[in-house]
């Protein structure tokens, strides 16, 4: 039995952790969904999430958040 994810699978945990990080900026930064969206879809967090290659795709929310947090309150990527 093989482990690999499918594209679809990937895309869905791609979505899941978009959706949480949407949220998390929502409740820490008291943006709108609209705030938030934008946020996330024009940072670089959400570049390497898009890139399989990182497999950022497979992390928990809250690593992943940590990014962003980082990336949002110094203007960079670590």
């Amino acid at each position: 039995m093989t482990n690999k994810l499918n594209p679809l699978q990937i895309q869905v945990m791609k979505d899941d952790l978009c959706v949480e990080l949407t949220e998390e900026l929502m409740n820490e930064f008291h943006y709108t969904p609209q705030e938030a969206l934008d946020v996330l879809y024009t940072s670089e967090t959400f570049n390497r999430l898009q890139d399989n290659a990182t497999g950022l795709y497979y992390q928990s929310a809250g690593y992943v958040y940590s990014f962003l947090q980082n990336e949002i309150r110094t203007a960079k990527v670590e």
